[in-house]
């Protein structure tokens, strides 16, 4: 492959044998009807079931399509990670492997790409998800678009259309793939989103659970820190740690003046050791130190951080030639 394909779609597969071989025929349907040169990456994200077993037999009988496994379970985002660095096409398409994501919307979020944006994310606006699922969403994108300053219907839509340099700068671990749009717009690149067509779950259950809640929520607090104190966390740490200085170094001084006044010119004031407001004042004091140290020490690691090891390991690989 000399020359740069058109189209890469990623797709994260865990224990999805059931809609592979459906999910490939729609994506070849649509691609070929309108000529868009496409390859798919198939990640299985440690499955039990037969899906690596069907990434192999396509990609034995299609050149289009290409597959990586992984030693075991390491998630979305990882699986997300694998793929955008594998991938040789101009875009990349992130497409979920349970058929709700249609893919006839391909077409359509290639041409608002081409309108002269970096991302298009996907909003599901007619949802066929259960209720636990669709208005926790709701109350989740409102809270990141206060947060971060972009504001979508639908955060962690399946279908994300991007630049190829775009998912170059993409440093995705633990389950971060939900805010790809905001890193996208934390590093400059333009986010839109383009209403999609959303269909029930076919095959296979949801891996939807509760604890994606907590995830979600730490999740949005690390995003809201990489994407506005990544790369100055002093400016964080120390300006907490300005506050409690400033309050604990009130309090020691308004309890020294108290000292003084006491000792050396016999005020009748109560000993200050055994007022709250000592304990209080050098707490303050010691929280304020360790906050600006901590902000120290991070700016250090900032300055002299290398790239970390990639998180996944791959087992195997089916459909790759030559030095792919």
């Amino acid at each position: 492959m000399s020359n740069p394909l058109e189209l890469s779609i990623v797709v994260p597969v865990y224990n999805e044998a059931e809609s592979l071989v459906e999910l490939r025929e729609e994506i070849a349907q649509v691609c070929d009807h309108r000529n868009i040169a496409y390859e798919i990456l198939f990640v299985d994200d440690g499955s039990t079931d037969d899906s690596w077993k069907t990434i192999e037999e396509m990609s034995d009988a299609h050149s289009s399509i290409r597959g990586i496994r992984f030693r075991r379970n390491f998630g979305k985002a990882a699986a997300l990670k694998a793929g955008f660095q594998l991938a040789l096409g101009e875009s990349i398409l992130t497409i979920d492997a349970d058929l709700q994501d249609d893919p006839v919307e391909i077409p359509v979020l290639l041409a608002k790409l081409k309108d002269g944006h970096d991302v298009v994310n996907g909003w599901k606006e007619h949802r066929h998800d259960p209720w636990h699922k669709v208005y926790p969403s709701k109350v989740f994108n409102g809270i990141v678009g206060m947060l971060t300053g972009l504001k979508l219907h639908d955060h962690n839509c399946g279908l994300k259309l991007m630049k190829r340099e775009v998912a170059a700068e993409l440093h995705l671990y633990g389950e971060l793939h939900r805010f790809i749009p905001v890193m996208a717009d934390s590093r400059g690149f333009r986010v839109t989103e383009l209403p999609v067509h959303h269909r029930p779950r076919k095959y296979g259950q949801s891996k939807y659970g509760g604890k994606r809640f907590v995830r979600g929520f730490l999740d949005l607090l690390t995003i809201r820190f990489l994407t506005g104190y990544g790369q100055r966390p002093l400016h964080l740490l120390g300006m907490f740690g300005i506050l409690f200085l400033l309050l604990g170094i009130t309090g020691i001084g308004y309890l020294s003046v108290l000292w003084i006044l006491t000792n050396m010119f016999a005020f009748g004031f109560e000993p200050i050791g055994s007022r709250p407001l000592l304990a209080y004042s050098i707490a303050f004091t010691i929280l304020g130190a360790q906050a600006i140290s901590l902000g120290l020490i991070a700016e250090l690691l900032v300055s002299t951080a290398g790239k970390s090891n990639e998180p996944y390991s791959i087992r195997q690989r089916s459909g790759f030639h030559g030095n792919e």
